[in-house]
């Protein structure tokens, strides 16, 4: 068995961290293993009777291998545990914790987690049991990166009128942000794939979600990260702990379903000291009810918040409630980038920005 484990909640994060582990172990003797769910486990196994010192895995994949006695975990003393939120959102607590089981109790555990909310906090003190040392890095309350500059339209339309807007605003978005690199979140698998393919003919552009074929998606990223593909289309799948280099924007063309996933969205750009743009397209009808708390995260980072988006923040279902507060030009007037690349007709500084105008 190994004796370093590293649990991840998503394939594509499985694979990440094992090419940055491989970085550290190349010109040592230690060996390492990436063990997730959705390809055949022949490689998987023959990998881990040859021996592996560092094995990364998804909880599923892993607990299959250890009820099928292709491994043990009696070697490992170091334990991590990565986007440890995420794994509870997923609803892997419970394999979490039967894998931390099988693991001796002397060890080095390491947990980290974007977000601290009392589910965590006690999933810590559970599997933390050598008196742990808490790193804080920023404010315990949930906060979006200051590099990054948000920007959110309130729509009022509904139904095909919504859908026709939201294709417009996109159209006038992509066309401004040419050539550079893009993650557009939808809400469902379908919604990707049918974005996608409507985009097709004016970008070079990717779908990413769950039910592909792991090789699909290994491709798809492979593409995307080499800049072969400039525009991904994706569900939350990739909202969290993908790390790649060069996003300058983020386009929420569906608002997820809470403020967590908000957050962990626009933060796929501005990373490592970059700094990067966030667009997101809020439905007064769909969104309404997080009003109050994106109001809170944009007045946190130090961003100009929409009247349109204060006039919602009492409804609970959002509605047309609200629309006399909205004010300023509209969306793809005015706004562009200094040198006169703009979301429409203008050329202001972008960070001229003023209520409805992306």
């Amino acid at each position: 068995g190994p004796i370093a484990l590293v649990l991840a909640p998503t394939r594509e994060l499985a694979m990440q961290i094992e090419v940055e582990a491989m970085k550290f172990v190349k010109n040592s003797k230690i060996r390492t293993c990436c063990t997730y769910g959705g390809v055949p486990k022949g490689h998987q196994i023959r990998d881990l009777r040859h021996g592996r010192e560092i094995v990364i895995a998804t909880p599923g994949r892993l607990i299959d291998l250890i009820d099928g006695g292709h491994m043990n975990l009696d070697r490992v003393s170091y334990l991590c545990l990565d986007e440890a939120d995420r794994m509870l959102d997923m609803g892997f607590e419970d394999q979490v914790r039967k894998i931390c089981s099988q693991i001796r109790p002397d060890r080095q555990t390491l947990l980290f987690s974007a977000t601290w909310p009392k589910a965590i906090q006690h999933l810590a003190k559970d599997l933390c049991v050598e008196d742990p040392v808490q790193i804080n890095i920023g404010a315990e309350e949930l906060s979006a990166n200051k590099n990054i500059t948000q920007y959110v339209e309130v729509l009022y339309e509904t139904g095909y009128a919504l859908d026709q807007k939201k294709l417009e605003l996109l159209s006038t978005a992509l066309a401004s942000l040419q050539n550079e690199r893009i993650m557009i979140f939808t809400q469902t698998k379908k919604a990707a794939e049918q974005l996608c393919y409507s985009i097709q003919r004016n970008v070079n552009a990717e779908w990413l979600t769950g039910e592909r074929k792991q090789e699909e998606r290994d491709w798809v990223l492979r593409q995307f990260r080499e800049g072969r593909v400039n525009v991904l289309v994706a569900t939350d799948v990739a909202a969290r702990g993908l790390d790649v280099k060069g996003v300058s924007a983020v386009i929420n063309y569906d608002m997820p379903s809470n403020i967590e996933d908000y957050v962990h969205r626009i933060g796929r750009t501005g990373r490592a000291g970059t700094k990067g743009e966030s667009f997101s397209m809020f439905s007064a009808a769909d969104n309404g009810r997080m009003a109050r708390e994106l109001i809170q995260i944009m007045k946190e980072a130090g961003q100009h918040v929409p009247p349109e988006l204060y006039a919602l923040r009492g409804s609970t279902s959002g509605g047309n409630k609200g629309r006399g507060g909205k004010g300023g030009r509209s969306f793809g007037k005015g706004y562009g980038k200094g040198g006169g690349k703009g979301y429409g007709n203008g050329g202001a500084p972008r960070m001229n920005y003023t209520a409805s105008s992306w």
